[in-house]
């Protein structure tokens, strides 16, 4: 699995403005909807209010290139350009040697 932390940074809500319409217009449920996505989520930070995180976990890489071939991207290059967002990216892969169940508390 591959996970990709996106970071939308803006001003005056931008950021959230963004979010919010990724989900309102259908664009976010059409991505998770994607063959091999297995999350997409956006999360705002506490000590940030202009930026916006979103989490996006992919099945491989295949997956992610078909993605971003998508016509889809297109429409999700605009709304950041209209927001006027710069962003900043962090991509991990999963570690299937070591689960860390043992701390969580359930």
């Amino acid at each position: 699995m591959i996970t990709v932390h996106l970071y939308y940074t803006g001003k005056n809500g931008a950021a959230r403005a963004f979010a919010e319409e990724m989900e309102a217009s259908g664009i976010a449920d059409a991505i998770r909807k994607e063959d091999g996505n297995l999350g997409y989520r956006y999360y705002a930070p506490l000590d940030d209010p202009e930026t916006i995180l979103l989490v996006d976990s992919w099945r491989d890489e295949e997956a992610i290139d078909v993605h971003h071939a998508s016509p889809m991207m297109a429409e999700l290059a605009a709304l950041r350009e209209k927001y006027d967002l710069h962003m900043k990216a962090e991509r991990f892969l999963s570690d299937e040697r070591e689960t860390d169940e043992r701390f969580l508390r359930k």
